[in-house]
């Protein structure tokens, strides 16, 4: 079984590396770089959101989300506006070409949803969404506690 369980997890991550890579590849059109596809949908499904937020909600580290918002922001796909009690926080925001280019970036995704769920029953489909939405339940507070020992702060 633990053959078994060490080959879950490889799948998944290359499952995701085939997704971004297709992503990545399709969307060099669109003049958007490795991953920055990821952090222009979050905003445009959160418009306002803060530099704090989407690295917690993505799971990644403070200076990947600021190199993407800063390239995001340099290309017209957001912008960013102080918060109007404290000037320190940064809310970010699609600009038009950026909920344009989620339509798009909305498309693929759907389309390789539709590929990675071909010939899958719809009770099979909704199955894996369940375990894998609780398999990131069951890391998440190891991502967090691990932030901490690497020396980032319990909201980073």
């Amino acid at each position: 079984m633990k053959q078994l369980d060490s080959m879950i997890l490889r799948e998944i991550g290359t499952l995701s590396r085939s997704i971004h890579s297709i992503c990545d590849i399709k969307f060099k059109e669109l003049k958007l770089q490795k991953g920055q596809f990821i952090y222009l949908t979050r905003i445009c499904e959160n418009p306002g959101i803060n530099l704090i937020d989407l690295t917690i909600l993505l799971k990644m580290d403070k200076t990947s989300t600021t190199k993407a918002i800063q390239k995001l922001e340099a290309e017209g796909y957001i912008e960013r506006k102080k918060d109007t009690s404290d000037k320190r926080v940064m809310h970010l925001y699609p600009t038009k070409k950026g909920y344009q280019s989620y339509d798009n970036i909305i498309n693929e995704e759907n389309r390789n949803i539709e590929i990675c769920f071909k010939s899958f029953s719809e009770e099979e489909r909704n199955i894996v969404t369940e375990l894998i939405i609780k398999m990131s339940k069951n890391i998440e507070a190891e991502w967090k506690s691990s932030k901490l020992i690497l020396g980032g702060h319990e909201n980073d």
